[in-house]
């Protein structure tokens, strides 16, 4: 049976006040398919709850009595029991898949609207892997948990129909299982908070394991080129069985949580045979009865094991909440609204005194390239990167590790609340005499296009790649494939346009992945591109004849281009020389060849292109 879950909308504010809140939210954003769940699950468990009364009756009013016809009678009852618990457990089924996929879906469009929020700050205040996991693990454990609540809801009327049998049969065995019965689920209290210890922990390291891969695996090339594969495989190992140690803690609580489960399910098993043989030789129950309560004390292990079930995968969904809470409360730190922006604006720096015209090739040469990647920072509007390291808790334990838990959020917080007062200060930069805090960002952004060596690449066709938007015409991707000298990508690639790319370009090399990714700034347009350092990985000859086109391709436009490169630097209409960060000299590459300064900063590049 085909089933699919409605469309979500990413506008409503999850609750992230607590993870108890935010599971309650999840549950509620399915509206009626939970108490659906719940319902179906009860009429599912129809047969197994009045099997046991019919049997009863049909001994006793069938067997007892020699009467075939009511224990035909009996027999078709039973038999009605099953169809209609059979077709309840179908629907019952489609409903909890149903149910599975929305809560994954759900979650990850959630990760997914939050990440393109935050952009480019989502790595300082949330773990790569931990980002990872919430969109993949902790999904399907929400799915799982509201499954299990659904369940446990249905066994609880189960429970209660079995009950109200109970009580018309034999009071006291019924009193008895009402009784017992929440004394056996406080007596396993005290398993699950260790469990829930050993779970956090191993969510925590198994998220810093997923982020080490993470790195790995987009750094492969360059840790073959330095040799630093051993080095990082050995820290990958020791992480790996870090979490496997911690994976083995948790199944032995929760090995002991479900033993200790089956050992009083089974006692109150034994007691109400116990108790059920003592009636029956008083005179107070039938024969048909006492297999009846054999029945009901036989059933009542499902019920009972559904709520251990319940109290077990709550903790762990509770664990998996903490993290999705702290990632999905994260908020952008730029301020909302904001003036237009007009086309091709007139840019000026007031730190370092750069002015950029509308429809200049303006290139950025200076003694301190970190001054240069800020300038592009400060007008791109980005906040500046800030290094900031998690401490390793592997050695703690106990209050310890829950102080350094609380030290870590404590400081993601106080980042967060660094990075907002950041970005809603003066910026420094104008647009059209405008500063960038009082604009609009997205529009602004629509317009100012930054492009740099941490530009990814996602997996898909070739055409994905160059044109993600699906916007732009063949023709204005191959004009812009060929200004960037990547035609090699697309020769190379079977299928042509419709060749498969790798997630960040792993099949490709540095500098062919550098220039896919300047392709497809050239493809976007923008009406003023920001290039970080283009062709620090492409050869001489390559760069020659990207520098003699992108001059052309880019006329009439804004484009501003951080670079030492003297290829570059010639074709560029000036070049705007900075010394600690502020502007010194300004003028055409011949003429700065003078100074001195300016000489010291891309004299290797000269020796490198002769």
């Amino acid at each position: 049976m085909r089933d699919f879950p409605p469309a979500v909308e990413a506008t409503e504010k999850p609750e992230t006040r607590s993870p108890a809140r935010f599971l309650g939210w999840l549950m509620r954003t399915q509206g009626a398919l939970v108490p659906l769940m719940s319902v179906l699950v009860a009429v599912w468990q129809l047969p197994s709850v009045f099997s046991p009364w019919i049997l009863g009756r049909a001994i006793d009013a069938g067997l007892v009595s020699r009467d075939p016809w009511a224990t035909i009678g009996w027999a078709a009852l039973l038999l009605a029991a099953v169809i209609v618990g059979g077709a309840g457990g179908v629907w019952q089924h489609t409903l909890v898949v149903r149910s599975w996929v929305i809560a994954i879906y759900e979650t990850m469009k959630r990760v997914g609207h939050t990440t393109g929020r935050l952009g480019h700050v989502l790595g300082r205040r949330v773990p790569t892997g931990e980002v990872l996991s919430v969109a993949s693990s902790d999904s399907d454990i929400f799915g799982a948990a509201i499954e299990v609540v659904a369940r446990a809801a249905g066994a609880l009327i189960a429970f209660g129909i079995v009950c109200a049998l109970m009580f018309a049969q034999s009071p006291l065995l019924a009193t008895v299982v009402l009784v017992v019965s929440p004394l056996m689920l406080a007596v396993s209290a005290p398993f699950l908070r260790p469990l829930s210890a050993a779970q956090h922990a191993e969510r925590t390291q198994n998220s810093e394991l997923t982020g080490q891969a993470t790195d790995i695996v987009a750094g492969l090339r360059i840790l073959r080129g330095i040799g630093g594969e051993r080095t990082f495989g050995a820290n990958y190992a020791r992480q790996s069985q870090k979490v496997r140690r911690l994976g083995v803690t948790v199944g032995t609580w929760q090995g002991a949580v479900e033993a200790f489960s089956v050992l009083l399910s089974g006692g109150l098993l034994v007691l109400l045979v116990w108790l059920g043989t003592h009636e029956l030789v008083a005179g107070r129950l039938t024969l048909g009865q006492l297999i009846s309560f054999v029945g009901y004390a036989l059933y009542m292990l499902w019920p009972l094991q559904t709520f251990y079930d319940l109290a077990a995968r709550w903790v762990t969904a509770l664990v998996s909440a903490e993290k999705t809470t702290s990632l999905l409360a994260q908020q952008p730190p730029w301020p909302q609204g904001g003036a237009p922006v007009a086309p091709a604006p007139r840019l000026v720096d007031a730190a370092s005194g750069v002015v950029v015209e509308p429809g200049q090739y303006l290139a950025i040469v200076s003694t301190d390239p970190d001054a240069s990647a800020a300038l592009i920072d400060r007008l791109g509007r980005y906040l500046p990167a800030r290094v900031h390291h998690d401490n390793d808790d592997e050695q703690l334990k106990g209050r310890a590790l829950r102080r350094a838990r609380r030290e870590k959020l404590a400081a993601r917080a106080a980042l967060a609340e660094a990075e907002a007062a950041r970005a809603n200060e003066r910026w420094g930069v104008t647009a059209d005499g405008v500063d960038l805090a009082d604009v609009d960002l997205a529009c602004y952004r629509s317009r100012v296009v930054v492009s740099d060596s941490g530009s990814l690449l996602l997996s898909g066709t070739l055409q994905e790649a160059l044109d993600p938007w699906g916007s732009h015409t063949r023709q204005q991707a191959e004009d812009a494939l060929v200004t960037a000298c990547a035609e090699d990508v697309f020769d190379a690639l079977p299928g042509g346009w419709q060749g498969r790319v790798d997630e960040k370009g792993r099949g490709l090399s540095g500098g062919q992945r550098q220039r896919l990714v300047l392709a497809r700034a050239l493809v976007l347009d923008p009406e003023v591109l920001l290039l970080v350092e283009p062709t620090s990985a492409v050869d001489a000859h390559t760069e020659a004849r990207i520098a003699e086109r992108l001059p052309e391709h880019r006329r009439g436009r804004t484009t501003v281009v951080t670079t030492a490169s003297p290829l570059m630097l010639a074709h560029a209409d000036a070049v705007a020389l900075l010394a600690d960060g502020i502007e010194v000299a300004r003028g055409r590459h011949a003429d700065l060849l003078a100074r001195a300064d300016y000489r010291a900063v891309v004299a290797r590049g000269m020796e490198e292109s002769e």
